[in-house]
């Protein structure tokens, strides 16, 4: 049977925490502070960064905001405009990196698109995600793009509500329990999950049982195996 499959971008279908891990490993470097390890100034960015994705969203421009606070907080020398632009500068480079797309993903998406109904989901900056998805290459596979601020158990009703979608027919696919599993289980869709070993440490959270059927795979490719 036809079913519609939602599928998550970032760390999904391309690399995406891991550029975020490198600027932050030279914010780190830059700041050399004399007695926070790497982990203690990662704790404080992640409260700065629990905060501020409720007000801002997410992104490396708005990453740039969030080391440019820590810096700020952090800093043991007389703060410089230069220094935070330089802060600001490890953000921005983010954008430049090239889209590295995981392993087995083009041959599954054109395999399963042939099969089923695709829907791109992913959340953030509305521009830089879908500049992502042009330089991605994969636009193709997809019958819709969807692009919001934060995915959550509203964000995949109306989703679903809006393309005409039969819940039971649902399966949201990604990488994330905060954004991807538990909201779309709430919903009372289906999901599946596919672990990805540097996802960002605020997607991540326990999984809860909801009204729809849950499916883990060790990798994308392994989709091919259920659908």
């Amino acid at each position: 049977m036809r079913q519609h499959l939602i599928i998550d971008a970032d760390d999904t279908l391309w690399e995406n925490n891991i550029y975020f891990e490198r600027a932050f490993d030279r914010f780190v470097a830059f700041l050399a502070h004399a007695s926070l390890s790497a982990t203690q100034v990662r704790d404080v960015l992640d409260e700065i960064e629990r905060v501020n994705a409720r007000i801002h969203g997410y992104g490396s421009l708005n990453f740039g905001r969030n080391l440019r606070q820590c810096y700020e907080r952090l800093a043991e020398r007389a703060i410089a405009d230069a220094d935070l632009e330089v802060v600001v500068r490890f953000a921005e480079e983010i954008l430049e990196e090239p889209i590295e797309v995981i392993e087995g993903v083009p041959d599954t998406l054109a395999y399963l698109s042939e099969r089923h109904e695709l829907t791109l989901f992913t959340k953030g900056h509305a521009d830089e995600q879908r500049l992502k998805i042009d330089r991605s290459g994969l636009a193709g596979y997809f019958v819709h793009v969807a692009i919001v601020r934060e995915k959550e158990a509203a964000a995949y009703r109306q989703l679903v509500e809006e393309r005409g979608m039969e819940p039971s027919r649902v399966w949201m696919i990604g990488n994330s329990p905060k954004s991807d599993v538990n909201p779309a289980l709430e919903a009372g869709l289906n999901a599946v999950f596919v672990p990805h070993a540097r996802t960002w440490v605020l997607e991540k959270e326990e999984i809860r049982p909801g009204a729809g059927r849950l499916l883990t795979v060790d990798r994308f490719s392994d989709l091919r195996e259920h659908f």
